[in-house]
């Protein structure tokens, strides 16, 4: 089976699909202090999921837009990531002060495909909060349906 691996800068290269059924790359990052409840720190989550001819990634990141999202390929190393910061001025006419407040997010993850995937197919879009790709196998690594062989 082909599987897709994180590298994140945080750890050594790990099988996402590895760490799944234990969930110790959970508690890793809890242990780690950039779990989900520091929201300094946060990772966004990411769902993937193989079929028989590509892989889907869903990364939640609500707020942000397709413009602060920035993702290469490198090799076979895909790369996501994202900066945004919003300011917001508050002014009350009564008084003689301006309030200014700073927002800033930003992530990097990377994720190492394997050789069999077609590297110049993959999509991306980014819609209600979720970025999504879709990365396509290469013809000789799609599940071949089953063949019966004829005894003569």
């Amino acid at each position: 089976m082909n599987t897709l691996m994180k590298r994140n800068g945080y750890s050594p290269v790990t099988s996402l699909f590895d760490d799944f059924p234990t969930g110790g790359f959970f508690n890793w990052l809890d242990s780690a202090g950039i779990g989900r409840s520091n929201s300094q720190n946060t990772l966004p989550s990411v769902n993937i999921l193989e079929t028989d001819s590509d892989f889907k990634v869903e990364m939640a990141v609500p707020g942000m837009k397709k413009e602060d999202f920035r993702v290469e390929l490198d090799n076979n190393t895909l790369t996501i990531q994202a900066e945004a910061s919003t300011t917001s001025e508050n002014h009350d006419e009564s008084a003689s002060y301006a309030r200014k407040e700073f927002s800033y997010q930003s992530f990097r993850r990377s994720f190492y495909l394997p050789n069999t995937v077609e590297n110049d197919k993959i999509e991306a879009t980014y819609q209600d909060g979720v970025l999504r790709l879709i990365i396509p196998k290469r013809e000789e690594a799609k599940k071949k349906p089953v063949k019966t062989i004829q005894i003569s």
